[in-house]
């Protein structure tokens, strides 16, 4: 007679033999991958808990530019290589505009806005956002001068080190973040706000707890991490302070009355609220407007100034392309003229520079994911509804099909033969399909105007004694340098 034991253990064997040809009956209905066992995955591997670069381009070697991973129960489908991201965001856009609601995210945003949110919300919001975005200027002189202004208070920001050692990181910050809060609020911060300061020290909280260890258990283990103490609780702390600050400029415009024009983001959302109020159900009510800036604030103040950060740490370790940048610069441009975005055109190198940064810095690495939401096809492959994919938008950045150099900082990348400057078809840092970045063309003149003028007022250098940093990124939201200090010296007497 078998005992209690015994049954028990057998029972629990043949519970494992049915879910492991259950999972290989569903493994053959996706993309190739890693051997994946019940209950884990592929996670009895630990490198798959943490994938950074070299582990994708490992397994693309292995499976194949479109691959699967399994996470628990949960596959997950990797494109890799420019080609491969084109082709799975662009063939069939509509199908893969989706957002999975992981835990964390939707602890964040609760499915409001723009970022995080999926279906119909975000339709809605982001139609709507474009829609106010391009009638306040995005694009036209008014929003590029404001631009100029911010790039002016920055120059002299630098000036005033006295070409003394510091880190950039954060005086990039404010001068970038004040260019999206006179778009959204109406009006710029004084560098030295305080109120200002600990609004973008919150934001740093979020970005860096974005893709922790402590993130990914947390999206794992919700249940169990929202009654345990740890960073997640700091992060979502640091989303209320910036939420909060958000209500609090909302209430300051109301009690200013309706404006006669609509100056900014927060007049127009509530303008739009106004004339939504009597439908059913609204589309565009305060939770989403507070979520939507919450969305265009983050995104559209970490990304550029880390991309700026990069870009000055770049020309300390490479001053010939520094000297060759500021000597088209003194050719082409007027002493006494501050740099516009038109200018670009006269200034190839200075132009090819600033989007090789963009391309080496990578500062998105894998993407945001997306969500299949019905079934399609990517090339040969059948990718089922509620699929979330990720497209690497690094190995688009370092494709060797795409860049001669892909490993190399090489601002030849966006130059033809004759020095003329070319954008490539594999450039995608703003990503691609239905969920590219809608503040891209900001982005761009932001970059352009901040850098092109920096260079021209000053000169970066390392401290004395210092030779070099370490290139690698600091894994986190954005790949950020790692800290460094330069010395910023005024080239022209003002």
């Amino acid at each position: 007679m078998l005992t209690l034991s015994t049954t028990l253990g057998l029972l629990f064997l043949c519970y494992v033999v049915f879910q492991f040809v259950k999972l290989q009956r569903e493994v053959r209905k996706f993309p190739p991958g890693p051997a994946s066992i019940p209950i884990f995955g592929c996670l009895w591997q630990p490198k798959y808990f943490r994938l950074d670069r070299s582990v994708l381009t490992e397994l693309a070697k292995s499976y194949g530019n479109i691959y699967t991973l399994w996470f628990g129960r949960n596959p997950v489908v990797f494109l890799n290589g420019f080609q491969a991201v084109k082709d799975g965001l662009t063939t069939h856009p509509e199908d893969v505009a989706g957002r999975p609601l992981a835990p964390f995210f939707h602890a964040m945003a609760k499915n409001k806005g723009i970022l995080l949110a999926t279906g119909s919300t975000w339709r809605h919001q982001r139609r709507f956002s474009l829609m106010v975005l391009k009638s306040l200027g995005l694009g036209k002189t008014s929003l590029e001068y404001q631009i100029q202004e911010e790039a002016s208070h920055l120059v002299q920001s630098f000036r005033n080190t006295q070409g003394k050692p510091m880190n950039p990181s954060f005086t990039l910050t404010l001068a970038v973040s004040n260019v999206i809060c006179t778009v959204v609020f109406g009006h710029r911060f004084c560098h030295d706000d305080k109120t200002f300061h600990q609004l973008l020290e919150a934001m740093e909280c979020i970005f860096t707890f974005g893709g922790s260890i402590c993130h990914h258990v947390y999206d794992v283990l919700p249940g169990l991490m929202r009654h345990l103490p740890g960073p997640h609780k700091k992060a979502l702390a640091c989303c209320e302070e910036v939420c909060s600050f958000i209500r609090k400029e909302i209430r300051s415009h109301q009690d200013g009355g309706t404006a006669e024009e609509l100056q900014d983001f927060i007049h127009c959302y509530l303008a739009q609220i106004e004339k939504s109020k009597d439908q059913p159900k609204p589309a565009h009510d305060e939770p989403n407007m507070v979520q939507c800036i919450f969305d265009l604030f983050l995104g559209g103040t970490e990304t550029s100034s880390t991309t700026l950060y990069w870009a000055l740490l770049y020309m300390v370790a490479y001053p010939d392309i520094q000297a060759k940048v500021q000597k088209e610069i003194d050719a082409r441009v007027d002493p006494g003229h501050m740099i516009c975005y038109e200018d670009r055109k006269n200034l190839p190198y200075t132009n090819a520079v600033i989007h090789e940064v963009q391309r080496f810095s990578n500062i998105i690495s894998i993407g945001v994911p997306r969500l299949c939401v019905k079934d399609t096809l990517i090339r040969q492959f059948p990718i089922k509804r509620g699929t979330v994919i990720f497209p690497s938008i690094a190995s688009a950045l370092y494709d060797p099909d795409e860049w001669e150099t892909p490993r190399q900082f090489n601002p030849s990348h966006f130059l033809d033969k004759d020095g003329d400057f070319v954008c490539r078809e594999a450039f995608i840092p703003f990503s691609i399909g239905h969920r590219m970045c809608l503040g891209d063309n900001l982005a761009r003149t932001e970059l352009f105007l901040f850098f092109s003028n920096l260079l021209k007022a000053l000169t970066f250098r390392f401290p004395e004694g210092v030779k070099d940093v370490n290139m690698e990124p600091v894994l986190g939201g954005t790949l950020q340098p790692h800290y460094f200090k330069i010395c910023a010296e005024p080239r022209h007497a003002l």
